[in-house]
């Protein structure tokens, strides 16, 4: 889902030279939007908002939509604020997982080497594909009309040389189209960019580079190295400069693996009673620690967000003494991590817990704390979560909770976080 800033001096036609270049990166346009509108044909040309009614979020928004300002992750009452004729859809994401896997299909059966880094993009390395299929160009072709015909909802697809020019194509080539940058372009492409469109390019970063007069890809490419070095860091320093000109050997990957785990939690009524608020995060602990398990990963760091009231957010982050998978440790942590945050006195809209920093377990030299070693405390946890593992395997995912989680307050859930 790409949804970085984009240049219009960069939609343009870069040549048609396809040596070279054998990366697609295929990107789904507006997915869940798309997907209800396909499945209900009369919502079609209509502002389309999917995700949670009142005090829920924008999970994707149609076309029409994105028009009047509404755009994902936004508090679906400013959405229809911005937007008051739009159609809330609530999501099925049995549906979305169902047509993502299809399209993923439609990938692989092209070439084998499909790396899915979300529900709704892929890059693919095609160059083994060329002497059966065609020029990437025909790939992309041909994939666009398969997804089309077969889902009635549509595709962009980024051609270039490397994985970094090929995902800000697709970006540049929405909605529904298909852009080329030749090898040969491709710096030249990259230049006529702002510097928020480079992967890595947060809002921090943007900003601390814009202290030091670095607002495009061109000024940050002709800037000396060690400046960018001072602005954000060493090592994130040279990497942004690599990709400045272009420099990303990144293969194409089958396997991904994945970086963080995490659920949030946007409450039916503001909450200030530390006790409803701490159920809600033994409750977000709970599904982190069973998805850790579910992939047979460890999380060395637990972070937190919260939300104020006043929409304010705050983030705050602690490594653990030894990676985890069970809840109760991931909770511990996420609840310190949530007191020591000073709300100004406001209420609760919002919660999140990640688990972040994830090794496998199966590689994890994990050394026990004096107090696991001496009580069998982690262990034992361990065990009676993976327990209810397999009760929620068996009878259902709500047949047993945690704690306090047994009575916790009504909510809106977001998706799970799998990145």
């Amino acid at each position: 889902m790409s949804r970085g800033p984009r240049s219009a001096e960069a939609r343009r036609d870069w040549g048609d030279e396809e040596s070279g270049c054998s990366i697609l990166h295929v990107d789904l346009d507006a997915f869940f939007a798309s997907v209800e509108v396909a499945r209900r044909p009369e919502l079609r040309g209509r502002c389309v908002v999917v995700g949670g009614a009142g005090r829920g979020v924008v999970l994707a928004a149609s076309y029409e939509a994105r028009a009047f300002g509404v755009q994902s992750a936004m508090p679906m009452t400013r959405a229809l604020r911005l937007c008051p004729q739009a159609v809330v859809v609530p999501p099925d994401r049995a549906a979305y997982q169902a047509v993502s896997e299809s399209v993923m299909g439609m990938l692989r059966a092209v070439t084998p080497l499909v790396e899915q880094v979300s529900v709704d993009e892929a890059f693919c390395d095609v160059s083994g594909a060329r002497r059966r299929i065609g020029p990437p160009s025909e790939i992309a072709r041909r994939l666009r009309a398969e997804v089309e015909a077969t889902h009635a909802i549509t595709c962009s697809v980024g051609i270039a040389g490397s994985m970094l020019v090929a995902k800000l194509a697709s970006t540049h080539a929405k909605p529904d189209g298909t852009m080329l940058v030749p090898r040969a372009q491709e710096v030249a492409f990259l230049r006529t960019l702002p510097v928020g469109a480079l992967g890595g390019v947060g809002e921090r970063t943007r900003e601390a580079l814009a202290r030091w007069g670095i607002t495009t890809v061109a000024q940050l490419a002709d800037e000396d190295v060690r400046v960018v070095q001072a602005a954000v860091g060493p090592v994130h320093g040279a990497h942004l400069h690599d990709l400045a000109h272009g420099r990303d050997p990144r293969p194409v990957r089958t396997t991904r693996a994945e970086r963080s785990i995490g659920a949030e939690r946007t409450f039916a009524h503001d909450l200030r009673d530390p006790g409803a608020i701490g159920a809600e995060l033994l409750a977000l602990a709970d599904r982190c620690a069973g998805r850790l398990r579910e992939h047979g990963l460890l999380a060395r760091t637990v972070s937190v967000k919260v939300r104020t009231s006043d929409f304010r957010t705050v983030t705050r982050a602690r490594t653990l003494a030894v990676p985890s998978d069970v809840a109760a440790e991931v909770y511990g942590v996420a609840r310190e991590l949530v007191a020591g945050v000073d709300l100004g006195g406001l209420a609760l809209r919002l919660v999140g817990v990640r688990a972040e920093g994830l090794v496998p377990r199966a590689q994890a030299a994990v050394q026990p704390t004096l107090e696991a070693a001496t009580s069998g405390g982690t262990d034992a946890r361990r065990h009676a979560e993976s327990a209810v593992d397999e009760v929620r395997r068996r009878f259902g995912a709500t047949a047993i909770a945690l704690g306090a989680n047994a009575r916790r307050s009504t909510t809106t859930t977001s998706p799970d976080g799998l990145s």
